[in-house]
């Protein structure tokens, strides 16, 4: 009788700890999938070598890390602050909730015709995959759908994601268009590089100079007819220095091809032609720009010109901006600022 209540005890003993291993191990599955579902960001952004992002509409960019910097599309180098962005995203998304049980079904149809698409790789090997849809009722992140890299399937369910501490969605973090990833620097020369400047007045040819740059601290200054004249030292390194880092303030290329083709009838006012120690010259033309605004409540009077704004073409006018005269008027001087005592500040 004994024994037929110890062999009882010990089969349900048994039965018990199969129930218990079987439970455990199916929650461990459970949560390890809830896990990976959940899983959007890629903490090591040092070794991201390449960002492909893509809309429905067929806007693609293929932002690549190379030894100078992150370019799109192997064209043009990145803005910085774009990039800084973005990375910074993809290593501190996180999981606010799941999206709500009542839209789901909307999110997921919202996010099958206008989501983007978003692939990470490091190297050669895809890391991650997600998809960035509309942003969250309170306006505090996007819903996102995770993609298994391993299957390459998606997860069934979207989440609300969101940056700690930042109260915005992050949709306009993944930018699709080319353009606006583009470095808006325009101007970059250091002295060692270059070779010569040539500043054309077109409207008052007498100011027009040229300089020649013999070494980094040796230079020449020329008049308009080729003669050379004396000037301050500091002026002209404080001009050079005026080339570095300028950017525009907005790309018009391709934006208003009407407004192009009127510019290229008309005569740009200064042109600006930098040759480089290889004897590459890159021409810069300045156009003024219509003033559209009434008359200035300030002083009283009507500009002929937009007295803030001018248009550049660059890249043989293959290239258009919108830039500023408090950026770039720096350079637009006559040979008399060369010649001053003192080097003029701006």
């Amino acid at each position: 009788m004994k024994k037929s209540s110890s062999f009882v005890v010990i089969t349900v003993l048994v039965i018990l700890v199969g129930i218990s291993i079987y439970i455990f191990r199916s929650k461990s599955v459970l949560s390890t999938v809830d896990g990976d579902e959940r899983n959007f960001s890629y903490k090591d952004t040092a070794s991201i070598t390449r960002i492909f992002i893509a809309d429905k509409d067929g806007h693609k960019v293929d932002l690549k890390r190379t030894n100078k910097a992150w370019v799109v599309n192997d064209k043009y180098d990145c803005r910085n602050d774009a990039i800084l962005n973005l990375l910074e995203l993809i290593k501190q998304v996180e999981v606010k909730m799941p999206a709500p049980k009542n839209l789901r079904k909307s999110i997921l149809k919202y996010m099958s015709t206008q989501a983007l698409k978003v692939e990470i790789y490091k190297g050669d090997e895809l890391v991650k995959q997600f998809y960035v849809g509309h942003e969250t009722e309170d306006s505090g992140g996007s819903y996102m759908l995770l993609t298994d890299v391993a299957t390459g399937k998606n997860f069934k369910d979207p989440y609300a994601c969101f940056i700690p501490g930042f109260n915005g969605y992050l949709l306009p973090r993944f930018i699709t268009n080319e353009n606006e990833w583009r470095d808006r620097i325009v101007m970059n020369f250091t002295p060692p590089e270059l070779k010569q400047i040539t500043f054309k007045n077109l409207n008052a040819p007498d100011s027009s100079f040229t300089i020649e740059l013999i070494n980094a601290n040796s230079f020449k200054l020329k008049d308009n007819v080729g003669k050379e004249i004396s000037f301050n030292d500091a002026a002209m390194r404080q001009y050079l220095v005026y080339l570095q880092n300028v950017s525009y303030e907005v790309l018009l290329t391709g934006k208003n091809k009407k407004l192009q083709d009127s510019l290229i009838r008309v005569r740009p006012f200064v042109s600006i032609f930098v040759t480089t120690k290889n004897n590459k010259t890159e021409t810069f033309n300045f156009y003024r720009k219509q003033f559209l605004g009434d008359i200035n409540p300030e002083h009283g009077v009507t500009y002929d010109y937009d007295p803030d704004r001018m248009y550049l073409s660059f890249s043989d006018d293959k290239e258009w901006a919108l830039v500023q005269y408090f950026v770039f008027g720096k350079l637009l001087v006559n040979s008399n600022y060369f010649t001053a005592a003192d080097p003029v500040k701006k």
